[in-house]
């Protein structure tokens, strides 16, 4: 017979067992777990609130959280029951943001700052499993800003309000899927219009014919100091910007139908990317350097988002049939890079992302020289460089 002591334990065991996927986890992380849940698991270690992923002191919508919360997402589904902790996660940053009527907080539309979509994707879900309409309506917000979005005269969204006439790599990742996801979500037809065209107008204007890399922006007005007075692109080769555009491309793809007349140009867009990351990977180490074609000079570094982000983007076009199955090989090449060179384990066995470039962009003093962008901070475990690290081992499966 249970007597009281006994029931108040067997009460404490059911609390505690159904709770316990609900909390980060403080404690020691196994070493025998993939390589996506060892990151995530340090990630929410070091953050219990998921607002704090960028280093934040206080919660802001911003592209990183989104970034990594969608690699969570993405291991929430590989097991809904086990990993309901990474569902509580992404739903508790919502949650901060977000009120009851589905105003987003520190969100300003009249920006125009296109950075603000990517945390827009990790709704989608919220909105499928709990249908609370202030998801809906958050998602409906950032979709009408999309709808106003400043354009060069061929349609291409501006980066921001402030970055007048310019087209930058990072925004095709920021727009693009949570466009294409909308337009299948919604059966908005416009939006995978949109989605296809904004991607190749990047290629057009950004592509260099002879390395096969893309330059990090361009300018239509040739008016910004940094573009060239001919093209209006910028000087250099940036990684993690044509990394942004890697995975833009095979994270469109999954909403972008198969019967789309542009579909097969945006496939046509990795497969003339990948032969040129394929060229530029470091023989040694798999890596990539930050200035991507300029390896061999001083002050160049191996970088750990823009690697994390080619490994990623080569990984799935290759798992996809996309690219050819051999580019396969050079993603399994850049994670041990990853893996063995960048990677730090502690021995509680937290792991940590080194040589992550902190930020880069161009204008408000930062012309896009190389020096400019070899001498921007380095950080550790920035959201930028772990996010794409989780999605990069669950393409590969480590």
């Amino acid at each position: 017979m249970l007597n009281k002591n006994n029931l108040l334990l067997l009460f404490l065991l059911l609390v505690t067992a159904g709770f316990s996927h609900a909390q980060p986890n403080t404690g020691k992380i196994a070493t025998n777990l993939k390589w996506s849940e060892r990151m995530a698991q340090s990630i929410m270690k070091n953050n219990p609130e998921p607002w704090m992923i960028e280093f934040s002191k206080q919660p802001v919508w911003s592209y990183p959280h989104g970034l990594v919360l969608h690699g969570f997402e993405k291991i929430w589904r590989q097991d809904q029951k086990k990993n309901q902790h990474y569902f509580n996660y992404i739903k508790a940053y919502a949650d901060k943001l977000i009120d009851e009527k589905g105003n987003i907080k520190t969100y300003d539309a009249t920006n125009f700052n296109i950075d603000m979509m990517n945390s827009g994707k990790i709704l989608f879900n919220l909105y499928e499993v709990t249908k609370e309409e202030k998801y809906k309506i958050a998602i409906e917000t950032l979709r009408h800003q999309m709808k106003w979005q400043p354009r060069t005269t061929e349609g291409g969204y501006w980066h921001k309000l402030r970055y007048p006439w310019q087209l930058w790599l990072d925004g095709a990742y920021m727009g693009s899927p949570f466009l294409a996801q909308y337009g299948k979500t919604f059966g908005d037809k416009t939006a995978f219009d949109d989605v296809a065209n904004q991607l190749m107008l990047m290629e057009k204007h950004l592509r260099d014919a002879n390395t096969g890399l893309l330059y990090h922006g361009w300018d239509e007005s040739r008016l910004q100091p940094w573009a060239d007075p001919q093209t209006g692109r910028s000087p250099h080769f940036w990684g993690r910007a044509m990394g942004w555009y890697a995975m833009a491309i095979v994270d469109v793809l999954d909403f972008l139908p198969q019967d789309h007349p542009k579909r097969n140009d945006v496939i046509g867009i990795l497969q003339r990317m990948a032969p040129a990351l394929q060229k530029y990977q470091d023989a040694k180490t798999g890596l990539w350097y930050q200035v991507v074609d300029q390896g061999s000079r001083e002050g160049n570094y191996l970088e750990a988002s823009a690697s994390s982000m080619f490994v990623y983007a080569l990984a799935k076009g290759a798992n996809q049939g996309y690219i050819n199955k051999s580019f396969r090989q050079a993603a399994e090449k850049g994670f041990k890079g990853l893996t063995g060179h960048l990677i730090k384990v502690q021995p509680d066995g937290e792991v940590n992302l080194t040589q992550v470039c902190a930020v880069a962009g161009l204008g408000a003093g930062r012309d896009g020289s190389y020096e400019y962008y070899v001498n921007e901070k380095i950080r550790t475990d920035d959201p930028k460089g772990t996010g794409p690290f989780v999605l990069a081992s669950l393409e590969l499966n480590k």
